[in-house]
């Protein structure tokens, strides 16, 4: 997951459609996931040895040369069919029913991150400067463990499950790489799932329909290097403070508060909704006589955001520069993941039906600082992309993403496995 800070957050759940008829589980299918949740008991230490695999050798993004060999060979033990022939470093899983159907995707990612921070588990990466500080370990040995468990019902499975291990996530190029590639145009699937483990208390799921993250935006501008240092910073704290709109006494920039109940995701009126901020911080920079601005800014409304670039005109202009001003443009603007309505609400509510509604949590905010390039994925086909809870304090464990001594609950494997492989069944097997 691309992060522009040390920090994670939590979210998810649907508030199902009035028209969307609720999913019926039988007593047939009851046996089914109650064999889901024992078969993934039987595999759960497994998972977790190349889950410590992973994350003792980590890779970087463009890299995975071992974690490519180590997931294709899991694959093909499991008796599936493995494709190594597509983007990057990417393995391609493919599970055939017994019987013809839809073709449903999970997708892994599998690069780790560029740091050296802290890591007070056993397990620690053999490789200096590389860590798996964000989780990828964690989400390749839940898609295995997924795989695991469907290929033991492939007789009674309709369609084709596929299980794509996507490299460069962090880089934010993966995705887009293999649809590039053509890999979609290839399998051709119906809808396309994935998860990201969080800070939220372990076993817990969030997913909620549409938006998970703010919108991010880069912005670029350029004036007449004739200001002094002073002035260029006093111009960016305008700037800050005009663009800002947030709930009075509220600071969503600061996102260890995402899991607070009180203002929280999980809260109806939490403070992680409606927002526009900025990075306070410029930076500032001067080039053959022209003076750069630049600064990230997150915006929760889509409609908003073609008023952000005027408003900055009109501050610059306001305050004396017109006549320095020479460009404002967004340099970065990568896709938001965004969950396919109703998609979401069948499977939050299959999930719901089979585990209970306390599995689901529900989501009423959108994330700053994250995203994913599990939105391009998104762009092409439905899909719906969780986050699964890693946290437990009785045990010291904090899963905060991109931060020193990241860790994970590791039982919340189990978990992801179980839930997520009743799913796709579920879907599969959706008449």
């Amino acid at each position: 997951m691309k992060k522009l800070l040390f920090l994670f957050s939590c979210f998810t759940i649907s508030v199902s459609s009035a028209q969307e008829p609720k999913p019926k589980i039988t007593s047939k299918a009851a046996l089914t996931h109650s064999s889901i949740q024992l078969q993934t008991d039987h595999i759960f230490n497994k998972l977790v040895k190349i889950r410590r695999d992973f994350h003792e050798n980590p890779e970087l993004a463009g890299n995975e040369i071992r974690t490519k060999k180590v997931i294709a060979q899991y694959l093909l033990d499991l008796g599936l069919e493995v494709d190594t022939n597509i983007y990057g470093h990417g393995v391609v899983g493919i599970l055939k029913g017994g019987r013809k159907g839809k073709k449903i995707v999970w997708r892994s990612d599998m690069d780790a991150l560029p740091n050296d921070f802290p890591d007070e588990v056993a397990f620690k990466s053999k490789n200096k400067g590389i860590q798996h500080g964000c989780g990828h370990d964690i989400h390749m040995a839940i898609g295995l463990g997924i795989a695991e468990v469907l290929a033991k019902h492939k007789a009674s499975l309709n369609g084709t499950a596929y299980f794509i291990f996507q490299p460069e996530e962090e880089t934010f190029i993966g995705a887009k790489g293999m649809i590039n590639d053509g890999l979609l145009s290839r399998i051709k699937p119906d809808e396309i799932y994935g998860l990201h483990v969080t800070a939220l208390p372990a076993g817990q799921i969030m997913v909620k329909p549409n938006e998970l993250f703010a919108y991010q935006k880069r912005v670029h501008i350029q004036l007449k290097d004739e200001l002094s240092k002073e002035e260029a910073k006093a111009l960016t704290k305008k700037i800050h403070r005009f663009l800002s709109r947030v709930t009075t006494n509220s600071k969503p920039w600061e996102i260890q508060q995402m899991i607070d109940p009180k203002i929280g995701l999980m809260n109806p009126n939490t403070i992680f909704k409606d927002y526009l901020f900025m990075d306070e911080n410029f930076n500032i920079h001067s080039k053959n006589d022209i003076l750069s601005l630049q600064a990230y800014l997150y915006e929760t409304d889509s409609s908003k955001l073609k008023d952000i670039l005027p408003k900055i005109k009109q501050v610059i202009e306001d305050s004396g520069y017109k006549n320095q001003l020479l460009s404002i443009s967004y340099i970065q603007e990568n896709p938001t993941v965004i969950n396919d309505e109703k998609l979401t609400n069948i499977a939050s509510k299959t999930l719901e039906n089979i585990y209970g509604k306390e599995v689901i949590i529900p989501d009423y905010g959108q994330v700053p600082y994250f995203n994913d390039d599990f939105a391009y994925f998104q762009q092409k086909i439905p899909g719906v992309y969780f986050f699964l809870g890693g946290s437990n304090i009785e045990k010291g464990i904090i899963a905060m993403n991109h931060a020193p001594n990241f860790q994970f609950d590791e039982e919340s494997i189990r978990t992801g496995v179980k839930c997520f492989s009743s799913l796709m069944l579920e879907r599969l097997n959706k008449k």
